[in-house]
């Protein structure tokens, strides 16, 4: 059976791919020739790259397997896929701990001016005075939205800082952390510090907009390191603008790369930012294509119900 990998794939993933006697084509394609490319293979592994749409679910007359090396499902038509029977499968826990890394990294970076003191010395200043107001994150409230896999982490580490957490996740009744459920409502309102990790769903549109920033404490600090799209990035400028939101941390946009429009936000003077490196790490990347590889080597070789069999 053939696979083709179109956004690369970590040598330990493919090595356990060849192993299990698959043959293995990687190669960056753009749309239409991925169009022209894809009814000659069994699988497809991408990360966030390349878009697996309609049109390319129907071009893979002979695909079983859809693999994304990563958490989100955004750029791959699952509810299409699955109509079609091809398993879609990704990576949920892999990058966990290297996004909940760069989750804190933001968070206290932010608080010290580690990002605007690197910007400032660099043109042979001196802030010391301008920057001697720092903030310590201990005995602080860290809210978190979203208690799933990277959510936890994030907890761990930010209990680990002597920070109080309090977390809303609709799907999330009871955690063995020392964590307590809340509402979104009281989440809003309690916490020094607010970190998001949940998707961006098209149908529910963004987790913060405007009236969630007035909800929140003046002075509250925001990360982003899940998804844009969850926050309104034209609201958290106007938020930030009022000093509502003194500081935000922000490793995803709306756009990837970001618009000109979106580089006021970027370019803002109490904000930090990474280029969607969350999951970025070597650790994560090993693990990301060792997962993906065992998941689609065990779809693969698994027998094919009677009722899919081709006909002879």
């Amino acid at each position: 059976m053939k696979i083709l990998i179109t956004d690369g794939i970590e040598k330990t993933g493919a090595d356990i791919l060849l192993k299990a006697g698959f043959e293995l084509t990687q190669k960056t394609l753009n749309p239409q020739e991925l169009l022209e490319t894809i009814s000659g293979y069994d699988a497809i592994i991408v990360r966030s790259a390349t878009k697996v749409t309609k049109d390319v679910i129907n071009a893979g007359t002979h695909l079983r397997v859809i693999a994304r090396g990563g958490v989100g499902l955004d750029n791959i038509d699952v509810a299409y896929a699955k109509s079609k029977d091809i398993e879609v499968l990704n990576t949920p826990k892999a990058s966990s701990i290297s996004v909940a890394e760069l989750t804190i990294a933001h968070l206290m970076s932010l608080g010290r001016f580690l990002p605007m003191s690197n910007i400032t010395m660099r043109k042979k200043e001196w802030p010391k005075k301008e920057f001697s107001a720092g903030i310590e994150v201990t005995g602080k409230t860290l809210g978190i939205i979203g208690l799933g896999n990277i959510g936890r982490e994030v907890a761990r580490r930010a209990l680990g800082l002597m920070m109080t957490v309090v977390a809303h996740d609709p799907w999330v009744t009871s955690t063995d952390l020392n964590v307590r459920l809340v509402s979104k409502d009281e989440l809003l309102k309690v916490s020094d510090y607010i970190t998001l990790h949940v998707p961006y769903e098209k149908a529910r549109g963004p987790v913060i907009a405007r009236a969630d920033f007035e909800k929140m404490k003046n002075g509250v600090i925001l990360i982003n390191c899940a998804r844009g799209g969850v926050v309104v990035e034209k609201d958290l400028l106007d938020a930030l603008n009022s000093r509502k939101v003194l500081y935000a941390g922000m490793d995803v946009f709306e756009h990837e790369p970001p618009t000109p429009e979106e580089f006021d936000l970027i370019n803002h003077p109490r904000v930090s930012v990474s280029p969607h490196i969350g999951a970025s790490t070597r650790e994560a990347q090993d693990r990301v294509g060792v997962e993906i590889a065992q998941k689609v080597v065990e779809s693969l070789n698994a027998p094919v119900k009677e009722d899919e069999a081709v006909p002879a």
